[in-house]
């Protein structure tokens, strides 16, 4: 008996238990309907965004508006949606306010109703600054809300976010075509009923986050995974935007003027070469959607290296492909080239802990600010040359992902 009490007595503490793998999942049942509500609002908030452009030939010729004045329109929206971003997203990771979601919807709400009610040209600037600055408020924060109710798988949460923008994007102009074109402006105001739901769903949300802030008050602050110096922090920041870069700008030659090029090179009609841009945004929506949890098995670096660099040889072999091969690209473009950008986000979230919303406003700001630019660069590039040569050079932006072997290494195994 002594010789049994001296055992126990210098015996290790016994190890806890790991928690079953079902008793984990059961402990996060809320997870996946916050983020698909996310992901719902983003296909909402893109909709609504993607339905500006769309109305730009009725209000073109509604006002008798310059090609200049359209511009500014665009100017203004894109200024208030990207520039605005990283503001709202570096101010709320200091300061969270959960309540800030519906109230940018709000703003939405207020730029659609000025959109389908006013009749001056300075008051649809107005309307569309409204609109952006809703945008620049949701991303940050709705990103935010994903990664929090990931439960650890960070990929995945923030490719079901992306995916519902990418959705609302396609949806939105076909809405618009369908709704507002034949019935005017003020048909618009039927979109206000998206951004009621949007403002619905957000404040459900807005409850959700709140409370999981108060669960995690006590808790430690988020720590880095790596050991890296600011300076080679920032230089991977600077790689991943560079990708970023070359990224959006092939994409905005894609949704901007695939069409134009299927139809000078094949001389398709209107409907058809819009179904082959339709094909490209299938297959971006399913890229998105899968390149995150990809991420999360094998390894984000991994994910970018083949999305950025992998895609060249595609888009080098496109100008010069037949119809048949160039609907067969389309495809594998769309869905290789789409699957980095949560990929990239969530690396750069790894890379600056505790900066969720700064750096996901940086990116999606990004995005919009390189979508805008490149729009309008490539559209003089193509009335200086031809739209083949737009192709021809932006085949080569992919090449651009070799920058990727200057990442660190940081994820663990």
């Amino acid at each position: 008996m002594e010789n049994t009490l001296d055992q126990s007595a210098i015996a290790p503490p016994a190890t806890p238990a790991r928690p079953e793998p079902h008793a984990r999942l059961a402990a996060s049942p809320l997870v996946l309907p916050v983020v698909a509500a996310a992901s719902f609002v983003h296909l909402l908030n893109d909709l609504i965004q993607a339905t500006l452009p769309a109305i730009y030939p009725m209000l073109k010729t509604t006002y008798n508006l310059s090609f200049a004045q359209i511009g500014l329109i665009t100017l203004v929206f894109q200024l208030t949606a990207s520039v605005l971003q990283p503001g709202v997203g570096f101010y709320t990771d200091k300061h969270p306010k959960p309540y800030l979601l519906p109230m940018g919807m709000l703003f939405t709400f207020i730029g659609l109703l000025m959109l389908a009610t006013v009749n001056s040209f300075p008051l649809i600037l107005l309307a569309s600054a409204c609109i952006g600055l809703g945008s620049s408020t949701f991303h940050p924060e709705a990103s935010r809300v994903a990664r929090m109710a990931s439960g650890g798988r960070f990929g995945f949460a923030q490719s079901f976010f992306q995916v519902g923008g990418n959705a609302g994007s396609a949806l939105g102009p076909l809405l618009a075509a369908a709704i507002v074109i034949p019935r005017g402006q003020g048909a618009i105001s039927w979109f206000l009923v998206f951004a009621v739901l949007g403002i619905v769903v957000l404040t459900l949300v807005s409850r959700w986050v709140v409370r999981t802030h108060a669960a995690m008050k006590g808790r430690k602050a988020a720590v880095a995974m790596h050991n890296l110096p600011r300076e080679k922090v920032i230089a991977a920041l600077l790689v991943l935007s560079v990708l970023v870069f070359s990224k959006y700008i092939y994409m905005a030659s894609m949704t901007n003027y695939y069409a134009f090029y299927l139809m000078d090179q094949f001389g398709l009609s209107v409907q058809k070469a819009q179904l082959f841009l339709f094909l490209f945004m299938a297959a971006v929506a399913l890229g998105t959607f899968i390149g995150g949890p990809i991420g999360d098995r094998v390894g984000r670096k991994a994910v970018i290296w083949v999305s950025i660099l992998g895609v060249a040889p595609f888009t080098l072999m496109l100008p010069y492909a037949n119809l048949f091969w160039a609907s067969v690209l389309t495809v594998i473009i769309g869905i290789i080239l789409s699957s980095a950008f949560s990929a990239i986000v969530v690396f750069a979230q790894e890379l600056v802990p505790g900066k969720v919303g700064l750096i996901a406003g940086i990116f999606f700001g990004l995005m919009f600010g390189f979508s805008g630019i490149a729009a309008a660069a490539l559209g003089q590039l193509a009335d200086m040359t031809s739209i083949r040569y737009v192709f021809e050079v932006c085949a080569f932006l992919p090449l651009l992902g070799i920058f990727t072997v200057l990442l660190p290494n940081i994820e663990q195994r």
